[in-house]
C-alpha cells in the first residue's frame, strides 16, 4: 500500500506551495506529485496527531506561520512585519506549536484553538552574535521538545541552544544555556531513542556534536565529528540530521558537497563514519526516512528532482535507486 510522503518548498521558481507525492514502499518509487496547498514559501511542515498542518506562512507581505485542516483547507495565518518562520513543531500534549525564526532570531509559542487555528501566546527573542560572517545577529532555527519536554532552541547566530520550561498555557521560562565551538553554527538537534544522548548538526563548520543529555535540559560535550570527506575543500553549509528509529544509524546532509553522510552510532553514543553517498542534485536541505527504514528521500532545493535511497537497516549504508521524480524548490520532507 502506498504512503504519503509530503515537501514543503520555496515558491520563488516553479513551486506553488506544498506538495503530496505517493510512495510505493515494495519498489521505492515515488509517484502523482500534487499542489495540496498554496501558500508562499512553505519552508517547513509540520502535522499534529489530530491531522492539522502547520507550515511557514506569509500573508499580506507579513511573515509567520499557517494553520490548515487535515484536508489542507486554511484556517488562518500569524503573522508579523518582517520574514516568516523557518521551523515549526507540534506539542500535542499541550496542544501548542512552536516556531523559530531566523532572520528575527526569535522563538514563538502559539495556542491550537479548537478548530485547529493558531494564536500568538509568547515569544523570546535572543542576543549575541557569533564570529563567522553570517553570524552578525542570532539566527533561531530550531525549536523543538527534548524527551522529557523541555523546549530546545538551536540558535545559529550565537552559538547556542537555548532550553525553556513551556506551562501548560505556553508562557517560557529560559533554563539554560550551551555554548558550541564558536563558529560552529547549530542548526538542527535530534535524541536518541535509549542513551541519554543528543546529536547537533552544526551548518557552518559542517559537524556534529555529540552531547551527553542527563535531562533538564542541561547538555555536555561528548564528540565533534565532520559530515565532510577529510580533503574537501569547498563550502560548508550541513543542513538536516536524522536517527534511525531503533537509534543504530545517524544520518546528515550536506549542501554544497551534495552528499548524505552515514554513521554507525556505537555503544557509547559515539560516532563511527561509515560512508558520505552523493545525492545526484543541488543543495539536499533535507531528507527522510520510510516508515519502514528501508529506505532514504532526500529532496533538493536548486534541483527539481527527489532521489530514493535504499537503505540496508544492519549495515545503515544506503544504494541509490532513482533521482529523477520531480519536486520543486523543496527544502522539508516528512511522510504522514
Amino acid at each position: 500500500m502506498s504512503q504519503s510522503i509530503y515537501f514543503g518548498t520555496y515558491t520563488k521558481k516553479e513551486s506553488k506551495g506544498i506538495y503530496k507525492a505517493q510512495f510505493d514502499p515494495e519498489t521505492g518509487s515515488l509517484s502523482d506529485l500534487e499542489l495540496v496547498a498554496a501558500e508562499p514559501n512553505p519552508t517547513f511542515i509540520a502535522f499534529s496527531e489530530k491531522g492539522n498542518l502547520y507550515s511557514v506562512g506569509a500573508q499580506d507581505g507579513k511573515g509567520g506561520i499557517a494553520s490548515f485542516t487535515a484536508d489542507f483547507q486554511p484556517l488562518n495565518h500569524v503573522v508579523e512585519e518582517g520574514a516568516p518562520l523557518c521551523y515549526v513543531s507540534v506539542d500535542d500534549k499541550r496542544q501548542l506549536v512552536y516556531g523559530a525564526n531566523y532572520h528575527k532570531g526569535q522563538v514563538l509559542v502559539y495556542k491550537i484553538e479548537g478548530d485547529g487555528q493558531l494564536s500568538l501566546i509568547d515569544q523570546d527573542t535572543h542576543e549575541g552574535k557569533g564570529p563567522h560572517e553570517n553570524q552578525a545577529r542570532p539566527h533561531v532555527h530550531f525549536a523543538d521538545l527534548t524527551p522529557d519536554q523541555y523546549l530546545i532552541t538551536c540558535d545559529l547566530g550565537t552559538d547556542s541552544l537555548h532550553t525553556y520550561e513551556v506551562s501548560d498555557q505556553g508562557k517560557l521560562t529560559l533554563l539554560h544555556h550551551y555554548k558550541t565551538a564558536p563558529g560552529a553554527g547549530p542548526r538542527h538537534l535530534v535524541f536518541h531513542p535509549h542513551h541519554k544522548i543528543a546529536y547537533l548538526i552544526n551548518e557552518l563548520n559542517a559537524t556534529i556534536d555529540v552531547l551527553f543529555y542527563d535531562g533538564m535540559g542541561e547538555f555536555e560535550h561528548f564528540q565533534t565529528v565532520s559530515t565532510l570527506p577529510e580533503d574537501y575543500d569547498g563550502q560548508k553549509w550541513a543542513s538536516a540530521i536524522k536517527l534511525s528509529a531503533d537509534g543504530k544509524f545517524l544520518y546528515a546532509s550536506n549542501r554544497a558537497h551534495n552528499s548524505i553522510v552515514v554513521f554507525e552510532v556505537i555503544a557509547d553514543g559515539s560516532l563511527k563514519l561509515i560512508e558520505i553517498v552523493p545525492t545526484d542534485g543541488l543543495n539536499p536541505r533535507d531528507f527522510t526516512l520510510s516508515p519502514d527504514q528501508h529506505y532514504l528521500i532526500a529532496a533538493h532545493q536548486d534541483s527539481p528532482n527527489a532521489t530514493v535511497f535504499k537503505r540496508d537497516p544492519a549495515t545503515g549504508r544506503l544504494s541509490s535507486l532513482s533521482h529523477d521524480f520531480y519536486v520543486p524548490e523543496a527544502v522539508c520532507t516528512i511522510f504522514h
